[in-house]
This record gives C-alpha cells, structure tokens and sequence, in this order.
C-alpha cells in the first residue's frame, strides 16, 4: 500500500468494504492568524488513483504542496473548499465558525459523501451524512491529508492577494499570523478591515 510517513488510505478503505463510500477527508488552514479566513477544504480520493507523496501538508515543503494541490486537483473524485471570514469570525468565535465552514464544504461537494473524516477533536453539526473525528488526522489519513493540502494552498494564495491589495502588511510573507513584523504594522497602520478583531492585540478598545 502506498504510504509516506504515518499518513495511509485504510481508514477509508475499511468504510468502502463496509459499504460506506464515498467518504470524504476534511481538514482546515488559518485557525491561528490574526488576519483574513480560515480556509476549509473536502476531498474524495479516487481509491484506484491516489495521489503519490500525500502527509500533512505541515510536513511538505511550499514546491511540494503546489504540486500536490495540483495533482490533487486533478485525481480527485470531488474537492470543494469554504471559507470563514474575519468578520464571521468575530461574530461567532474561531471554533464555531471553523466547524460552520467544515460543514458547508461537506455540502459542497459535487459527489455527496456517505463518510467525512475530520481533522480534530469535534465532528460538526449539519453534515448531509455521519462524521468522524481523528485527531492529527492529517498524519493518519489520506483523505484528509489531501484536504490539508488544498485547503493551505487555497488559503496561502488568498493571503497573498491580499498582500498585493493591503501591501503595509506583508500577508505574503506571514499569512497573517502574528510575526514582529505584522505586529509592528499594525501599531503603525491600524487593522484593515480583513482583520480579526476579536483576536488579542487586535481587540477594538485599542484602537478607540
């Protein structure tokens, strides 16, 4: 069976001998940073096609998730991705909002999933079909391996657009996350409006 580090194809194979398929790998990126969306991806592998090189895209380099993102993209049987917004973000807490956008990207899948596979402690309400938590799943299934994947170039692709629009930031270089030199940009510009407010230094009183 092909394998690269701990990540593997069985627990997915388990549930097609059951007669449970498809199913569904999901997984998130940008919990973390003070700025823009959490991107959160869904990915039906082709079990007769699988992606070769797939782990945890924490684990690959910049070069080897672009390739894999395209790769997957092309091998896959359905890839769908949802975004949180700051502002959603703000509005219902980072938890809340990253389950909301889990579920709405198993929803968006052009092939409806029989099984989702989610990245974490927390399966999310309002799924079309029953839902699994894996911790570190990104280390231990393929499906959500590809998802990590997608759902990190996705996200760092945004951020860079943002870069490009926003350019007192850096978002290109840090994606958000709360560097000494995004910090110091704030201090000396104040947030723009992709910022997440209710993420501490970021909280509105400090900017009254």
């Amino acid at each position: 069976m092909q394998k690269v580090g701990m990540a593997h194809f069985r627990i997915e194979r388990g549930y097609f001998r059951e007669g449970r398929w498809p199913v569904a790998g999901i997984d998130e990126a940008g919990r973390g940073p003070l700025a823009g969306p959490v991107a959160v991806a869904a990915v039906i592998l082709d079990p007769e096609n699988l992606p070769r090189g797939l782990d945890d895209s924490k684990a690959l380099s910049l070069s080897a998730r672009e390739r894999l993102y395209e790769i997957i993209i092309q091998k896959a049987l359905a890839v769908s991705v949802a975004l949180a917004s700051a502002r959603e973000i703000d509005q219902i807490n980072i938890g809340q909002a990253t389950l909301q956008a889990m579920s709405r990207a198993a929803k968006s899948l052009s092939l409806m999933p029989a099984h989702v596979l989610v990245d974490g402690r927390d399966v999310p309400k309002g799924l079309p079909c029953t839902g699994e938590a894996i911790v570190k799943g990104d280390a231990k299934s393929f499906s959500i391996a590809a998802a990590s994947i997608i759902a990190k170039v996705t996200r760092d692709r945004l951020m860079t657009r943002l870069g490009q629009r926003y350019q007192a930031y850096g978002f290109e270089t840090h994606a958000g996350y709360g560097t000494k030199a995004h910090l110091a940009a704030i201090e000396a510009h104040g947030p723009c409006p992709y910022h997440r407010f209710s993420f501490s230094p970021l909280k509105p009183d400090l900017f009254d």
